[in-house]
């Protein structure tokens, strides 16, 4: 028979945790992102009606079953899941990690790109490495997004060039020169269908035992790499002096300085690392395995990586938190999915306008903690008052 004395002290520790639950900061974060999302699907909601009638249940259904509405299998839905998910999992952590350094990293399509050719010339070029060549080519697209990502950091640490205009511009020499130079090198390039040859086998992502897990689906070890950047990510931003100080100098560059911090160090090595992580979504993308172990072909178009922009509002709806960038880029994949699946029964825009509503509505999340802030504060006032009122006139209750 338990203690009563336990049970007693169990019960009382738990009414304290739900009343102070509502004033911790992590709670009003997750509500006020909670609402966005909630408003944005019911915002999509009314689209589908308005527009399609008939289907618009039905296809709302399969949005919100998102990756578990693949037709073929429940399994391969989710492997497929955490397989889109993850560069832009790795391009929202570029620019969540800029914002967090006080930059705005808009360059991730660029160092996305260049990750990918990085990637692609150790996949064509690096066999004699053996089983490191993947290792190798990650590497190689990593150091390619930090040089892209150094470029913008340095004009905007040593000339105080906006970041903006220099990442922007950098975008679109990276795809024009990525595309230079596949297209000027027959052994990479295939002419008749404008896009590059099937990499070696050798160079391919382990699947870790991924495919084990989620069989038939495009699951490898590049979701799991993903996972333990953004950890890393949150851990040196938050834990570390190395990541303080590049928060200092994001909040005010010249206190910063004024502290002993090197601030034009910490603004290129902020962007360096932003571009590194783009980079990386790049490479992971370039040499995976695929459903079929056939790997990926790079296409030669004038167009930018759409991975690049699509992690801007994954920043935007993580806070720029790493935690909350995986499940911001989980979420936002999940019911990409779950559009693709139902785009027989409606226009496939309809989950970009969801996306849209969501992510402007998420920018007005500290409107919404404001309010939960203020309805809490308006109760403590109440409560304070009519304590006031029981007190017995001339003394203390």
């Amino acid at each position: 028979m338990p203690d009563r004395g336990f049970v007693k002290n169990a019960l009382s520790k738990t009414e304290t945790f739900f009343k102070e639950l509502p004033q911790k900061n992590s709670f009003k974060i997750f509500v006020s992102v909670l609402v966005s999302v909630l408003i944005g699907l019911f915002a999509g909601l009314l689209i589908l009606l308005i527009f399609n009638p008939r289907n618009s249940f039905r296809a709302f259904g399969g949005i919100l079953a998102g990756a578990f509405g693949d037709p073929t299998s429940v399994l391969i839905g989710i492997g497929d899941w955490f397989y889109y998910a993850t560069p832009i999992l790795l391009t929202g952590l570029s620019v969540g990690f800029a914002f967090k350094t006080g930059l705005f990293n808009i360059g991730a399509a660029g160092q996305f790109m260049v990750g990918q050719y990085a990637a692609l010339m150790v996949a064509f070029y690096g066999g004699g490495l053996g089983s490191f060549q993947w290792v190798a080519a990650l590497a190689a697209g990593i150091l390619a997004g930090a040089l892209w990502g150094f470029i913008p950091g340095f004009f905007k640490a040593i000339f105080n060039v906006n970041e903006v205009i220099t990442s922007i511009m950098f975008n679109y020499i990276g795809m024009y020169l990525t595309n230079l130079l596949i297209k000027s090198n027959l052994t990479v390039y295939n002419q008749a269908r404008t896009e590059t040859h099937k990499i070696n086998t050798e160079a391919f992502l382990p699947k870790f035992g991924m495919d084990k897990i989620l069989p038939g689906s495009r699951a490898d070890i590049g979701f799991l790499i993903a996972i333990l950047v953004a950890i890393s990510m949150f851990i040196i931003l938050n834990k570390t002096k190395f990541g303080f100080e590049l928060k200092g100098v994001g909040y005010n560059r010249h206190a910063s300085r004024y502290a002993g911090i090197n601030e034009k160090k910490a603004i290129i090595l902020s962007m360096a690392i932003a571009g590194a992580l783009a980079a990386l979504g790049g490479a992971l993308k370039m040499i995976a395995p695929g459903a079929h172990n056939v790997g990926n072909t790079l296409t030669v178009e004038e167009m930018l990586a759409p991975e690049g922009f699509n992690g801007i509002p994954v920043a935007l709806l993580g806070l720029s938190n790493p935690v909350g960038i995986i499940f911001s880029a989980l979420f936002i994949t999940y019911i990409q999915r779950g559009g693709f699946f139902v785009q027989s029964l409606v226009m496939i825009e309809i989950i970009d306008i969801i996306i849209g509503v969501i992510i402007y509505f998420s920018a007005f999340s500290l409107v919404i903690r404001l309010f939960f802030e203020r309805r809490a504060q308006r109760k403590r006032t109440e409560a304070e008052l009519e304590a006031d009122e029981l007190k017995p006139e001339g003394g203390e209750a």
